[in-house]
Formats: C-alpha cells, sequence, structure tokens
C-alpha cells in the first residue's frame, strides 16, 4: 500500500472500538526480521503515553504512537506501549540474527509462444523505493542497480527452480540495467516456482530465496457501464473464494460490492451484472460464491448464476441442474497438479447440493448429478422411513475424493445425526466414514478438510471447533486455556467467522469481532492471539503466493485494502508466555516432490530423521492411505550424543506382484494400480513445531509421460520428404495376390538408417520421460513390420539363446490369435520365456529366436540380401517390466542386389526387347535398300559441262 493508502487504512481501522497496537517491517511479509531491520510500531487509540522497549532495543521517538524501532541484540524482546488506563497487552517479539539481508525482486512479462520473461534484481529492503517494497516497480531503483550490479560481478545469477519437476532456468543474456532476463514457458501443472541464487555475500548479507506461482495469464472480467452491484445482504460477514493452484486468484463478496483480484488483490475489479437481469433483492442476496476456470458462480436465493466473460447468466435445467432449491456450492481447497486417475476421467471442479441431490461441474461447465438421498439409502443400507439430507458437501485432502455430510433423524424434532460418506470420483465407490455428530435438529456446522494423507478435518459451528485427525481415531473439541472449547466466551460472545489452514497446519480462527485463535493440526488446544484488528473492521485472512498470510479489509467507503499478518511471530509471542515449546529440535526428510509414480520392478526410498531430547521416546509415523497395493520396508537407526538422540527411518516402497503367466493379466494390472496418500509425521507435536508432517502421493501405474525410443534415430537429422514405395508380394507375411504399395510418411517414422544388407542390426532401446532420457532398457522387447513383411530374420536360435522348449514366435502367436490385427497377438499379456521344462513343448530349437534384449546378441539380419524399405515397430515383452505399454518405431533402408523380377516381367521384357531388335533390322533394311536404289541408277558425280562464248 502507497502511504496514503496506509494512512487511511489506519484512520479507519482506530475510528472506533478498542485500542490496540502493531508492528511492520520494510521487508514484505516479515520475510526479513532481524538486527538489521527498522520495525515501525503502530498504536491505535488516544491513550498512548510512550513506548516500554528493552535496554538493547532504541526507538526513534519513543512518545510517538507511530515510530521506528531498531534491536542491536538478536533473542526475545519484550515490548509493549504504556497507557493511561488498563495495561496494554505485551508482545514478545523474536529479532533474528540471519545474515540473509537482501530480496529478489520480480516481474512478468508475456512473450509469444506462451514464454513468460522474467525480469529479475536484488534489493535491499532496508534502502529501497516504496514501488519495490509496494510490489508496484517496473525497474529497479539507482540503489537495487547498484547492488545488482556489485552482486553479479561477485559472481551472483538467479535461478528459477521449479518445485514440481525440478527444472531450472538461468539467463542467457549479460544484465542489462541491473536487471537479469529469464524466460519461463508457461505451464499449469508446474506453476510453483522459487528464485534462488548462488552462495554470494555483498557484506556479509545473503540473498533470501523467493517462492512465487507463475502459470499462464489470468483475467479479470471487465466492469461493463452501466452494470449494477451484486451483494450479501447488508451487515453480512465477509466470503471469498479462490483459485487452490492459483490462490492469487479471489473473488470477495461483501456487502456493497464483489471483487475479483488476480495478484492477491494487488489490484481489483468490480464485478457486477447487467440492469434487469436480477431484482434487487436478488442481487443483494448472494448466499455462495465459487471462482474457477470457467467464470464465478454465485448462488442467490437457490438458484445457480454464472458470471464470465460472455455475460452473466441463470444456470437451470438447460444445464441439467435444478432451477432452485440449491442450498450450498463447493469448490476443493487444497491443489493437486497432478494425480492417477484409472478411470481416465476428468475430476470434478466443484459440487452444488440441494436438501436431495449433488451435482458436480466438470470443465466446459458440464453438470452431471452425482446421486440422491433415496440412492444414498439403498447404498448405505438405511431405513426407508428415515429422514435423510444432505448437510454440506466438501473437498478432502485426497484429489479425488469428496465428503457428504448427511443429516439423519427418524422423529426430527430435537435432535438428528451428522455422518459422513466420502465418494472416490475414480473408483466410483462410496465408503462410510467412522464418524457420527449428534446435534441439535436446526444446527449448522461447516466442514473444513486438513492437507493430509489420512482423512481429517475440523468442523465448526458459532462456538467450537470439532476435530477429526488420522482418520477420524484422533478427535474431540479444541480447548481453550480456560479448560472450554467455546470460543465466544472469550472474544466478548462473538461468533466463528472464518477457519483458515495453510499447507503447514496452522489453524487461524478469525471471530466476527476480529479476535484470532490460533492451533495446529494434530493438537487439542486453541490459543489466544495478540489483537491485529479493530473489532468492527471486516476483515478476511488469506494466503498469498508467497505461501504467507495477509489480512484483506473491506472498508465502507467500498474500496479494499491488505496488510501482511506476521503469523509466525505472533504466535511465537504467545508460545513465549505460555512457554509451549516443540517436543523435538528438528525433523528432516528427503522428500522432495508431491508427487512420485512407482512402475513394476521400481522402488521408492526416503529417509526421515528426528532430533529430540534423550528420555522422551519420540518417533516418526509413517502412514498410508488409498488401495493396499505397496509393500514396505523399514530400517532404523539411532544415535545418542550429548542429551539429544537422532533417529532415522529409512522406508521403501516397493510392489511384490509377478504379472508372468498368469491367466488374466490387465485385470491384475488394474487390481495393482492405484493412488496412494503418504504422510510423514513425528509421534508428538506441538503449535510451536513448524511443520505438522510430509504428505505426497505414490501413484502406482503408467506414467503417460514415458516412452522409448530407438537409439540412433531422430526425424530432425535427413531432409523431409515423403514417398511410395512397392513391397513383393512375397515378401509379405500373408501372401497377398499383388504387391503392396506403401506411402512412407516422414513425419511418422523419422529419418531411416541405411545398411548394407550383409549388416546385422540390433535395436538399442531408450526410455524416456518428460525431464528427458532415463535410462537403456535391459527388459526383453519384440519387433515387427508394421506393412507385413517378413524378409528378415534373427542371428540367435533357440538353443543358442538356452531355450529349453519351443519359443514364442510371430508365427505361433497370429496362429493362436488369428481375431487379432497383428499388433496385439503377442505382448507382455501372453508372453511366456522358453526357459523351463515344465511349459511348452520341446519343438525344433533350431528355430530363430525372435526376442532380442541389450545382453542376448541377437540381431535382425537380411538373408535374402536385396534393397528394401522395413518400418518396423517394437514393443517392450517382459510382463514385469512397466505398467505401460512402451512401443516404438524406426526404419531402415537396406541396399544391395537389386531384387529379382518375376519370370513373367523377364519374359516380357524380352519380347518387347526382341521385337524392338526386329522392327530395327527391319527398318534399318528398307532404309539401306532405299539409299542403294538411289545411287545405283544415278552417278555420283555429275560431269560439269563447257558453255559457249557468244
Amino acid at each position: 500500500m502507497s502511504a496514503r493508502e496506509v494512512a487511511v487504512l489506519l484512520s479507519w481501522l482506530s475510528c472506533c472500538g478498542l485500542a490496540i497496537w502493531r508492528y511492520s517491517s520494510n521487508s514484505p511479509n516479515y520475510r526479513i526480521f532481524s538486527t538489521r531491520s527498522t520495525i515501525k510500531l503502530e498504536y491505535e487509540g488516544t491513550l498512548f503515553t510512550e513506548w516500554s522497549v528493552p535496554e538493547f532495543c532504541f526507538v526513534l521517538n519513543k512518545s510517538s504512537p507511530r515510530t521506528e524501532l531498531r534491536c542491536s541484540s538478536p533473542g526475545v524482546h519484550a515490548i509493549k506501549p504504556i497507557v493511561t488506563g488498563p495495561d496494554e497487552e505485551e508482545r514478545n517479539l523474536f529479532v533474528d540474527s540471519s545474515h540473509t539481508c537482501f530480496l529478489w525482486y520480480y516481474r512478468v512479462s508475456f512473450y509469444n509462444n506462451h514464454i513468460n520473461v522474467i525480469s529479475v534484481w536484488v534489493y535491499d529492503p532496508e534502502n529501497a523505493d516504496p514501488d519495490e517494497l509496494l510490489g508496484s516497480a517496473e525497474e529497479p531503483s539507482i540503489n537495487s542497480i547498484v547492488l545488482s550490479t556489485q552482486m553479479a560481478t561477485l559472481g551472483q545469477k538467479p535461478i528459477i527452480h521449479t518445485i514440481l519437476k525440478r527444472k531450472a532456468y538461468v539467463s542467457n543474456e549479460k544484465m542489462k540495467k541491473g536487471t537479469w532476463h529469464i524466460m519461463v514457458p508457461m505451464t499449469r501443472d508446474d506453476a510453483l516456482k522459487e528464485i534462488r541464487g548462488n552462495q554470494v555475500t555483498f557484506q556479509d548479507c545473503f540473498i533470501a530465496d523467493f517462492l512465487i506461482v507463475l502459470t499462464f495469464p489470468l483475467l479479470t472480467i471487465p466492469e461493463i457501464p452501466g452494470s449494477l452491484p451484486i451483494s450479501s445482504p447488508r451487515g453480512s460477514q465477509l466470503m471469498v473464494s479462490w483459485d487452490a493452484c492459483v490462490v492469487a486468484s479471489v473473488v470477495l463478496v461483501t456487502d456493497m460490492e464483489t471483487f475479483q483480484t488476480n495478484d492477491s488483490f494487488h489490484t481489483w475489479t468490480r464485478i457486477r451484472v447487467p440492469p434487469g437481469s436480477l431484482s434487487d433483492a436478488e442481487r443483494r442476496s448472494v448466499a455462495d460464491v465459487i471462482i474457477s476456470w470457467d467464470g464465478i458462480f454465485f448462488l442467490t436465493n437457490g438458484v445457480l448464476y454464472q458470471k464470465s466473460f460472455r455475460g452473466f447468466v441463470k444456470l437451470g435445467r438447460i444445464l441439467n441442474l435444478p432451477n432452485g432449491g440449491i442450498i450450498g456450492i463447493s469448490s476443493r481447497k487444497w491443489c493437486w497438479v497432478k494425480y492417477l486417475s484409472k478411470a481416465k476421467e476428468k475430476r470434478s471442479n466443484f459440487a452444488v447440493w440441494t436438501e436431495n441431490e449433488i451435482y458436480l461441474e466438470y470443465i466446459l461447465l458440464k453438470f452431471a448429478r452425482l446421486v440422491t438421498t433415496t440412492e444414498l439409502k439403498n447404498i448405505l443400507n438405511l431405513s426407508v422411513t428415515a429422514t435423510l439430507t444432505i448437510h454440506s458437501v466438501e473437498y478432502t485432502g485426497h484429489p479425488l475424493e469428496i465428503a457428504v455430510f448427511l443429516s439423519y433423524c427418524t422423529i426430527c424434532t430435537v435432535t438428528k445425526k451428522i455422518f459422513l460418506v466420502i465418494y472416490n470420483e475414480d473408483t466410483k465407490q462410496w465408503i462410510s466414514q467412522d464418524f457420527t455428530l449428534d446435534a441439535p435438529i436446526d444446527s449448522v456446522f461447516v466442514p473444513h478438510f486438513i492437507f493430509s494423507a489420512l482423512p481429517g478435518l475440523v468442523l465448526w459451528n458459532k462456538h467450537s471447533i470439532y476435530y477429526c485427525y488420522h482418520n477420524f481415531t484422533f478427535t474431540g473439541i479444541l480447548q481453550t486455556p480456560a479448560g472450554h472449547g467455546n470460543l465466544s466466551m472469550l472474544s466478548n460472545d462473538s461468533i466463528i467467522h472464518e477457519v483458515f489452514i495453510d499447507y503447514y497446519g496452522n489453524i487461524v480462527i478469525k471471530m466476527e469481532n476480529n479476535v484470532i485463535f490460533y492451533s495446529k493440526i494434530n493438537t487439542r488446544d486453541v490459543v489466544k492471539l495478540h489483537l491485529w484488528t479493530n473489532n468492527t473492521t471486516r476483515a478476511f485472512v488469506l494466503l498469498n503466493t508467497s505461501g504467507y498470510t495477509y489480512f484483506l479489509y473491506a472498508l465502507d467507503n467500498g474500496t479494499i485494502q491488505i496488510q501482511d499478518y506476521p503469523l509466525s511471530l505472533e504466535t511465537r509471542s504467545v508460545a513465549f508466555t505460555t512457554k509451549d515449546k516443540c517436543p523435538y529440535m528438528a525433523f528432516h526428510n528427503n522428500v522432495a516432490r508431491v508427487f512420485y509414480f512407482l512402475d513394476k520392478g521400481e522402488t521408492l526410498t526416503f529417509w526421515t530423521q528426528i532430533i529430540y531430547p534423550e528420555n522422551t521416546g519420540l518417533y516418526v509415523v509413517v502412514e498410508s492411505y488409498g488401495p493396499k497395493i505397496l509393500e514396505e520396508s523399514h530400517d532404523i537407526s539411532f544415535e545418542a550424543a550429548f542429551g539429544h538422540c537422532t533417529k532415522t527411518l529409512t522406508i521403501t516402497f516397493y510392489q511384490n506382484v509377478d504379472y508372468e503367466g498368469i491367466y488374466d493379466y490387465f485385470e491384475m494390472q488394474h487390481n495393482n494400480t492405484g493412488l496412494v496418500m503418504v504422510q510423514l509425521r513425528p509421534s508428538e507435536y506441538s503449535k510451536t513445531c513448524p511443520i505438522a508432517q510430509k504428505v505426497f502421493q505414490i501413484a502406482v501405474g503408467c506414467d503417460d509421460k514415458k516412452f522409448i525410443a530407438v537409439k540412433g534415430f531422430s526425424k530432425k537429422e535427413c531432409h523431409h520428404h515423403d514417398f511410395s514405395y512397392v513391397i513383393e508380394k512375397s515378401y509379405l507375411r500373408h501372401q497377398p495376390p499383388k504387391n503392396l504399395k506403401v506411402r512412407y510418411i516422414w513425419e511418422k517414422y523419422g529419418c531411416p538408417l541405411r545398411l548394407d544388407f550383409t549388416e546385422k542390426f540390433q535395436p538399442v532401446i531408450q526410455l524416456f520421460d518428460d525431464n528427458g532420457y532415463v535410462k537403456d532398457v535391459g527388459a526383453n522387447f519384440i519387433v515387427w513390420e508394421i506393412h507385413g513383411r517378413d524378409d528378415y530374420s534373427f542371428n540367435n536360435t533357440m538353443a543358442q539363446s538356452g531355450c529349453l522348449h519351443e519359443a514364442q514366435t510371430w508365427k505361433s502367436m497370429i496362429e493362436l490369435n488369428k481375431h487379432l490385427p497383428l499388433e496385439e497377438v503377442w505382448g507382455p499379456e501372453n508372453y511366456i520365456h522358453c526357459f523351463s521344462y515344465t511349459m511348452g513343448k520341446p519343438g525344433d530349437l533350431n528355430q530363430p529366436y525372435e526376442i532380442i534384449n541389450s545382453s542376448n546378441g541377437n540381431h535382425i539380419f537380411w538373408p535374402l540380401g536385396h534393397s528394401g524399405m522395413y518400418v518396423f515397430r517394437v514393443k517392450i515383452l517382459d510382463p514385469n517390466y512397466s505398467f505401460c505399454n512402451l512401443t516404438a518405431m524406426f526404419a531402415i533402408e537396406t541396399f544391395g542386389l537389386i531384387p529379382s523380377p518375376s519370370v513373367y516381367l523377364v519374359a516380357a521384357f524380352l519380347f518387347v526387347l526382341m521385337l524392338l531388335f526386329f522392327t530395327i533390322l527391319v527398318l534399318s533394311y528398307f532404309q539401306y535398300m532405299r539409299i542403294y536404289r538411289q545411287y545405283i541408277y544415278r552417278p555420283l558425280h555429275n560431269p560439269q559441262r563447257k558453255h559457249k562464248k557468244n
């Protein structure tokens, strides 16, 4: 915010209500809060006298309610204002002694071909321009240019790392005017990135790494002149929805206007509706809102409306939705960019429900009814006469699951039971959970699932927070220090407005009067934090793209403001007073991603380490959720020294399934694939611990980004031109009556390898994924000519390959599977090896062995010794190699002897040749006779006659 905006905000916050005080720093999001930082103190109220600070801290103007503070010594410093009246609360500020002093600044500009150009420079928060501190600078300040140039001279260079795919992008140009320019492709599945630098210091100071989100450009819906505001009922609290994977994309509904932003409200636009589209009462009755890629959706008077770039429309029966009676809408709260779905169907974006029906919305505004309460009674074996209604629908922490809370009663006068079922969008299964809550008949509970592998949630009414952790085995009501669970009693009878949960396990409970309570997942109690905002200000707590919290304020003048909120500093201040300590000193692991693929024959090994005081007996808990398709092996090492213990757990995930020679290969594969959620957590935990647990996915199945290629073949290293050629019918496998004319498609087949017909060839198969080359493939594979040629063979015989009975061949497999096309007659699903006496028949072991791998020395050769074009397809044959059907194509052109023509062609050619010879002979005879006759009767030279002179 600018200085004027800050003044307006502070004036508004201090206009009425209780006196409060707060602090801030020049570093955005309080990233740097150290002895080098300037701490700004602000008191709101009329009773201020002076500031009380410890001796190691210096106040610029002790008697001013707005002043600056510097602390020369690191540690905890007790600071509070002295007032004429009741004492103000004291904060214990943790001032660090870090050598991190500088920050990265970045600007994004869009280039063609889906490329972002990121302009990066270094700035010092203590000596930066106001625009740099507000994040609105278009170019570096003079101080930043000097600092960036000096850092570059010392060897500094920013690198943008992607978190999910582990890619890195650097600048290929020299620094220009103190700025590096880095080109980064736009992606939706790798949007989370981090700007890092080299370990270079200037004046003993480093640069802090900076987490950012870069995706395709997000556009806000423009405001059309003459449109009317759409809002919530007068006096209602703020209503907010955000995109789970792009938290900067937010829509805010107040009782005056609706606002949209794509940069965490640094800029914003108003969302309004056309005149006549809604009545005045309908425009002021928004009950809920959702933002998605298909637009902004408003729930008003039981009807769902969509606002998009195309306009404002009512959604009803024409889109398979009810025309009225909708009581709720819900979208995803957690971002899972990658996940494995065996059904190969797109998952839903948000849910819509009435009392008796649930609908799901898919991409491009497609709605489908999921279930009715009548169907749920049958699924759950409930009494037909009982009353069953849908209480609420919420997306869980699992990327493919939806939780449905049901109200159930037989005599619905006083109480009801709320129980929970979870629906999996991949397996299409409903699973009843071990969760039941007895509640008054008119009570309403709001659920919010936490970010965890096992199902876990918090559920709140107006006064209390219920928790259910570890797959509903750890339940209760969050307790206050007073020993009860009623938060209203500690907040002047205010009621719960918002429960904010982030990826680190922090739980922030904001009451309507802006009193804040704090808890952490897997704990049983809450603490009250220091007052930060006036009790009459309408506010909301949100998460920005860097993972920090901020307050969003809606002012009565129809504008909105934002303010960074130092959640970590505030919780540490309260924990210092309550003597709350984390039971362990460190909790580490090497889980670098949130999504892993596990294919056949592969293993995933992780380690996790916990360091804790002696005689406390802590350990690491490994929990998984999903299909039981993985085996685990654990190895624990233990060390103790100087009163501390270090326990390291190494865990390996793998499959122990043999897919060879089974009756139904594909069914076995299907039953042993799926998505397994895993989390690592300490056995004990408290609110002061930095992170609650490490959550990640293991997708057992086929990675659709995985493929194979034959080494030495490409589509770029030759001149591209399509052409046609003819394959002699005698060279074709099925002996057709005619020759086969083939079109060589260069884009599809690539560059052919030219070989002398006497050369043998063994394909070398290489495995790739979306990051590039992985390894050479050592598994068995087969090759075949896709147009049906069989005028090639293999140099190894079955006996030479070690077969104990006749091996499978293309001829035998075609005979067994006549109803299938050539590419499906032989594969991992029906492969049987030849190295055992117990299966197969002895047969002729002098036949060619048609299976190749990297070590058996088997090669393709051309026994007929003629020129030809061969387009081969290769397929991995080993049933224990991969869940993917891995195939590749390559082409070989042999050159040597001209192919022998047919007898008829030779006879025809000789006949034409003889006919031509005799024709020329006859013609030459008549030509000779004509010349002979001409000169036998006519002298060759006419004698010259003499003429007389007159």
